[in-house]
């Protein structure tokens, strides 16, 4: 079965279940001014940003994706770390991707200056970064 990326909209109950493990699972300065994972859950689902990754009716990544432009950002990503290095991020990125090129956008991760497995995932999803704050 397939890793499904979509923008989540009306989450079910084990949904926000979900979100809230993958999030627990995340460095605490993912979330910037968002403090924590139900001020980013929330931040997400009020506009519309909140993308994740669904295998066997199960969510295990997420992401904020918005536009800015002509450039759109993902931010905040993160995959529970029982599923971590199993494709998940990179599904997530590669729908991300195609959503700005369809639109005649560019994808950019944002994240935090100085964060080394930021700057390292940039550069194997072959993805340019940028450090403003979020």
């Amino acid at each position: 079965m397939p890793i499904v990326v979509e923008k989540v909209v009306a989450p079910t109950r084990q949904d926000l279940d979900d979100l809230h493990k993958i999030y627990r699972d995340a460095p605490t300065w993912l979330f910037g001014a968002l403090k924590d994972s139900q001020g980013l859950i929330d931040a997400g689902l009020e506009d519309g940003s909140l993308l994740a990754a669904r295998f066997n009716d199960r969510l295990l990544g997420a992401a904020r994706l918005r536009q800015q432009g002509e450039q759109w950002q993902l931010s905040h990503l993160c995959v529970r770390t029982l599923t971590r290095r199993r494709g998940v991020a990179e599904r997530l990125v590669s729908e991300a991707r195609r959503t700005a090129l369809e639109s005649g956008g560019q994808l950019q991760l944002l994240a935090p200056a100085g964060h080394l497995e930021c700057q390292a995932l940039a550069a194997k999803l072959h993805l340019p970064l940028d450090n403003s704050e979020d």
